[in-house]
């Protein structure tokens, strides 16, 4: 399934998911959603599948993973298609 990757902003809580709303820029197309997955694990950098944690609004399938960069936590979101 390719994926393509979407830039968001913040939307609150719903139903005690966090709520993600579109911005309307996207980024790359990946073949596959695994293939971006694996490429992270393969350069050392843990991420965690939180797409069971996060509603996007306007999208019916998506994946959402996090990774921490130094400090912070990272989000990337996908939308798939």
């Amino acid at each position: 399934m390719p994926a393509t990757e979407i830039q968001y902003k913040s939307g609150g809580v719903v139903a005690g998911k966090e709520l993600l709303i579109p911005t309307g820029e996207e980024g790359s197309l990946i073949p596959h959603i695994q293939d971006w997955v694996t490429a992270q694990l393969k350069s050392g950098k843990p991420i965690k599948d939180i797409s069971n944690q996060v509603l996007v609004k306007g999208i019916k399938q998506w994946a959402a993973y996090e990774s921490k960069n130094g400090s912070q936590k990272v989000r990337t979101v996908f939308k798939i298609t």
